[in-house]
């Protein structure tokens, strides 16, 4: 129990630094994109940490796979390139020993894994899926930020703003240019203030006051110049896509109940990833031995594409399990039985160079004897 206390810790604590620094770059990536999002007015930068929170069972997902393997990889290279290991073989404990307790690890991170994968992971992506439901009943004149020229996708429109009220109802200094797709007639609105009314049927309108409009064709002379003390524009809903969030949304049990391929490749892929944890457990255990001549970290270069490649092939017979080329029955399931042979070979490989280079000794022995 000491000895597996000891080693646990080990590959937790390498684990956790790892899986920090995935997690680190995976979601710096992720909120830059949607600061960007926000910057050019598709979404609110008020829920950013809301999406951000509930993304982190997804990123996690994916992540503590691999920080495992690679904490695995760490922790008894060390061990090996400082005899650790070694004084633990020589005092009994051996390789089989090793691999049944790390084994025993990693159904505890594949049972972490498992719940985000089924459970947690699709609640976020529902809840990520509502904010953007919310964001997309706002108007552009709630999107706005104060100060900067906004681009949104209702047409080919630009507005800025100098100043914007608190709760979003009156704005100061107010331009607004919108050139439309079919003649490319060009509108020009400027006005000193501007707010939101709510007319019938709850439609809402921009009513902008004291300023003046300009309509024509850019590189033409007839432009038209109206003064205004009040000029309403209606405003139309800004209108974000999230139909591609819906499919990964649904819970688990939906997708064992639908008769789509796409939802069986989901579903195939959500039991995959806890499914990967033994396995890349096994392989790790397999090429974590160091020689302490050739470093430590000589044998993560090899292992991490071992580890690239069974990924990528999962995320390939996704694919083609969505397609309908590969039956269903197969699925994913083929590539883990792949590995898993593969993990299998390289454990009973070194395990049969152990017992061939302890067989010569002992032969050398006796003929000097």
């Amino acid at each position: 129990m000491i000895i597996f206390k000891y080693l646990s810790r080990q590959v937790l604590t390498s684990m956790v630094a790892v899986t920090f620094v995935l997690l680190l770059i995976f979601m710096s990536g992720r909120f830059i994109k949607y600061l960007a999002q926000a910057a050019s007015g598709g979404v609110s930068p008020d829920i950013i940490f809301s999406i951000m929170l509930y993304r982190l069972p997804g990123f996690l997902e994916l992540i503590l796979p691999l920080g495992f393997f690679i904490g695995i990889l760490l922790a008894y290279g060390r061990m090996y390139l400082d005899s650790e290991m070694i004084v633990l073989h020589a005092c009994g404990y051996s390789e089989k020993r090793l691999l049944t307790q790390t084994l025993l690890l990693s159904i505890v991170v594949a049972l972490v894994v498992g719940v985000m994968s089924l459970y947690l992971s699709p609640w976020g992506m529902r809840n990520v899926e509502s904010l953007f439901v919310e964001q997309s009943k706002k108007t552009e004149f709630e999107m706005l930020t104060p100060g900067r020229f906004q681009s949104f996708s209702s047409g080919n429109s630009v507005t800025y703003a100098d100043s914007i009220s608190d709760d979003k109802q009156v704005m100061e200094n107010v331009f607004i240019a919108d050139q439309s797709e079919e003649g490319g007639v060009l509108e020009l609105v400027y006005a000193e203030s501007g707010r939101q009314e709510v007319g019938e049927g709850g439609a809402r309108f921009l009513i902008l006051n004291n300023g003046t409009r300009y309509l024509g064709k850019p590189g033409g002379f007839g432009f038209q110049q109206v003064a205004f003390e009040s000029y309403g524009i209606r405003m139309e809903d800004n209108v974000v896509e999230v139909g591609r969030l819906k499919r990964e949304a649904r819970t688990s049990y939906s997708l064992w109940k639908s008769e789509n391929l796409k939802s069986t490749a989901l579903l195939q892929w959500r039991i995959s990833i806890p499914l990967l944890v033994p396995i890349v457990t096994l392989l790790a255990v397999s090429v974590s031995r160091v020689n302490p001549r050739q470093g430590r970290f000589v044998h993560l270069f090899p292992a991490m594409l071992v580890y690239v490649a069974y990924l990528g092939l999962l995320i390939v017979a996704r694919k083609n399990l969505a397609r309908g080329n590969i039956p269903e029955w197969f699925g994913l399931w083929g590539v883990h039985l792949g590995f898993l042979c593969l993990a299998i070979m390289l454990f009973a490989k070194q395990r049969i160079l152990k017992l061939f280079t302890r067989n010569k000794l002992v032969n050398i022995r006796d003929s000097h004897a």
